[in-house]
């Protein structure tokens, strides 16, 4: 089976363990560490985090302990900074002048995958897709095998209804855990969450920690090969070994976005380090020096050459996050 890790993956060499909150430095912590247990710091570089290894700091990187600590410190924050949740880093720009505020970052105390019900599965927020459809395999739960083709993990998909291979994550999820940016703990079902294509209306700032999904009866034999196809389907199509970001552009309605940005004549297209992916047109990568400006200011490019040759906007897909 193809393996989906990236370059400093936090899975390959986290311990799970929780030491005593600290700040480096003569820095004051924006609250309260009192019985604080993850780690906090000030001004932390982002890029090693996420696929396309550039951008800048988070004012703030907390790394929760379990789920009890992330509720204290998030209730102790009140509302009162911006809350990004970082899970594998996927999916995600991160503009050079970095992040506002507090990025959460989920680590191995939230990637846990169990099957807790008839054909029913439960991840935590900072499980990778591949775990959670491996597990389902296991236990003969069919239908989330397409988890498998998503980078990223759990929280990241129930937040913008992820998909590929014609399924989506309100295909499958029963409901969620979210810690609130106030600290509140809710559990949310599938119907509050509005999904439409690649968008849900979970709150800014509200942390996803667990999600249940429902499968179908499916052997483990079957489950696995189409997790093969899957897997082998990706290899083929896609720029895996590059430093990328994912899909770059929603696809339009009737239509498929690569299939566009390639007949506008984008393929290989470069700005800086920045380049269009010369294997798959909806894939943007970092040929080795670009810059988080690089790669936003080719996604624009392309979507500017785009709408000249065909009329249509592609939307980002991408998140884009951060001061520029």
């Amino acid at each position: 089976m193809i393996a989906m890790e990236q370059p400093d993956d936090w899975f390959d060499r986290d311990t799970g363990a929780a030491p005593t909150c600290t700040v480096e430095g003569a820095v004051a912590a924006p609250v309260s560490l009192d019985d604080v247990r993850g780690n906090l710091t000030c001004n932390a570089p982002l890029a090693k985090l996420v696929w396309f290894k550039t951008g800048g700091k988070a004012d703030w990187l907390f790394e929760p302990a379990d789920l009890d600590d992330l509720k204290l410190f998030m209730e102790r924050l009140g509302g009162t900074m911006p809350v990004m949740a970082l899970g594998l880093g996927s999916n995600l720009i991160i503009r050079d002048g970095g992040v506002p505020g507090v990025v959460v970052r989920l680590g191995k105390p939230f990637a846990g995958v169990e099957v807790t019900g008839e054909l029913e599965v439960t991840c935590g927020g900072g499980a990778p897709g591949i775990l959670a459809a491996s597990k389902a395999r296991d236990a003969g739960i069919a239908g989330l095998e397409f988890l498998r083709g998503i980078p990223g993990t759990v929280g990241g998909f129930v937040r913008m209804n992820g998909g590929a291979y014609g399924r989506e994550v309100a295909d499958i999820l029963i409901d969620c855990d979210v810690i609130m940016p106030d600290g509140e703990l809710a559990t949310l079902p599938v119907v509050d969450l509005q999904y439409t294509y690649r968008h849900s209306a979970l709150p800014e700032g509200a942390v996803v920690v667990s999600a249940r999904f429902k499968g179908v009866p499916g052997k483990p034999d079957d489950i696995g090969a189409e997790m093969d196809r899957i897997a082998q389907a990706r290899e083929e199509s896609q720029p895996l070994r590059t430093k990328t970001g994912g899909s770059t552009f929603k696809n339009p309605e009737g239509g498929k976005a690569w299939q566009l940005v390639d007949a506008a004549g984008c393929r290989g297209f470069q700005i800086g380090g920045a380049q269009v992916s010369e294997k798959h047109t909806n894939f943007l990568i970092n040929t080795g020096n670009a810059t988080s400006a690089d790669i936003e200011a080719l996604g624009e490019e392309v979507r500017e050459r785009v709408y000249k040759q065909s009329g249509v906007t592609l939307e980002w897909e991408i998140q884009r996050v951060g001061r520029p």
